[in-house]
């Protein structure tokens, strides 16, 4: 009996002519996340800005011409502990089961830059040995589920909201401001917390539940300067999203209850891992996928 021809297998950067391949090939891999789910996602990565010489979307594998394997990186120009760098969330590996074999392919390809700072913001809990096999390391170890809405409200503290084309408030620098609107344009919560003549930015991403699952009214803190000052403010943001969103939780990544904060600490999940020269901090998941395609 003749033997079956191998099926040639390569992986290459992902191109904008291959959305609609792709898009099947995620629907079909992670269930649960409908089509228009990743549409959206891809369609906010095709208009992003992205590092000079680092791909938009990331890697496919593909076999006579079929899309059977992706791994989507989100690269970003960040200033992480003073320093500019580049940094790369890693999201949503995953190959058809006949090419597995190949799968390593799309994880070399995307973890061969040795200066770019790695994060991974979502892994499943059965895949933390692999991730730590892989040269990652833990910097976040769980969440705090807080309510804002139990803090007391500083006196004299003023809150406004930033959308999309909002014009600059005054005392706000121009990447902070850059930075609000645009995520708001990904349809997260920015706002500003005004004391006097001090301003404190913040973004808020929508937390939405898998299919299938009972969701939680909360939003989870995607920017800030520092956590202690989302404990500041805490009392003036938990009323607005309270009244203005119905979302009386504030999920904050940690590594331990958060002192000033009314809430619970649990590490069931939330971890979150980094590999490359710049570690990441708490309260940062700007150009993350948690903020261009949601929880």
């Amino acid at each position: 009996m003749a033997s079956t021809p191998a099926r040639k297998v390569r992986c290459r950067e992902i191109a904008s002519g291959d959305i609609e391949a792709l898009v099947a090939l995620l629907t079909r891999g992670f269930q649960g996340r409908p089509a228009e789910f990743w549409k959206q996602g891809l369609q906010r990565q095709a208009i992003r800005a992205v590092p000079d010489g680092y791909p938009r979307y990331g890697f496919m594998l593909e076999a006579d011409g079929r899309a059977v394997g992706v791994i989507l990186l989100l690269f970003a120009q960040k200033t992480l502990r003073g320093q500019s760098c580049v940094t790369c969330n890693v999201s949503s590996w995953y190959v058809d089961p006949e090419f597995r074999s190949q799968g390593a392919l799309l994880t070399a390809m995307a973890l061969k830059h040795k200066d770019v700072t790695y994060v991974n913001v979502t892994p499943a809990r059965p895949t933390w040995p692999i991730v730590e096999a892989q040269g990652f390391k833990r910097y976040c170890c769980g969440l705090f589920f807080a309510a804002p809405v139990l803090s007391r409200a500083a006196p004299g503290m003023t809150l406004e909201v930033i959308q999309a084309h909002s014009d600059k408030p005054a005392g706000l620098d121009d990447t902070d401001f850059e930075l609000l609107a645009r995520h708001a344009g990904y349809g997260c919560v920015s706002l500003l917390c005004r004391t006097g003549s001090n301003v404190t930015p913040f973004v808020f991403a929508p937390f939405r539940a898998r299919r299938g699952r009972l969701g939680i009214p909360a939003m989870q803190l995607a920017y800030c300067r520092d956590v202690s000052d989302f404990v500041a403010c805490a009392g003036i943001i938990g009323r607005h999203l309270l009244l203005r969103h119905r979302k009386p939780i504030v999920i904050v990544d940690s590594n331990g209850p958060i002192r000033g904060l009314v809430g619970f600490y649990t590490e069931a999940r939330g971890r979150k891992y980094f590999r490359g020269p710049n570690p990441p901090r708490l309260a940062d998941l700007t150009e993350t996928e948690l903020v261009l395609y949601g929880l």
